[in-house]
């Protein structure tokens, strides 16, 4: 095991008294906030700023990996005066979810059209 590597738990586990995400409010440009969103890595980090960019209310959604051997990013996001950048984070999440959830039941009636029913795929199980 190489001396920097972490212990493999440490890539998911929030420490003790701290959230998994938090937020900033920018004192400086207006409708801005920094979050800080704890034990991920650039896998949802990019997939929420390309969701973020989507919406036309979102005016900029950007992050970045502060040290590539914490498991941690920060994501800020600048939104139009008709909304704020939390509201924008939690409904453009719920849009990832509902869009996962959908690609998993297409998944699986593939799986049931092409007699793989219940997941079986290759002698294995695929639960999702």
């Amino acid at each position: 095991m190489n001396n920097n590597q972490p212990d493999r738990h440490e890539l998911f586990l929030i420490p003790e008294g701290m959230s998994k995400v938090s937020m900033t409010k920018d004192s400086k440009i207006p409708n801005a906030a920094t979050f800080t969103i704890l034990k991920e890595d650039h896998t949802l980090a990019n997939l929420l700023r390309a969701q973020l960019l989507k919406n036309p209310k979102v005016l900029f959604a950007g992050y970045k990996i502060p040290h590539p051997l914490e498991h941690t990013f920060v994501l800020k996001i600048q939104t139009t005066f008709e909304t704020n950048p939390l509201e924008v984070l939690l409904i453009e999440m719920q849009t990832i979810i509902r869009d996962i959830m959908d690609l998993n039941k297409k998944f699986q009636n593939q799986l049931t059209l092409h007699g793989l029913e219940g997941g079986e795929f290759g002698g294995s199980r695929m639960d999702f």
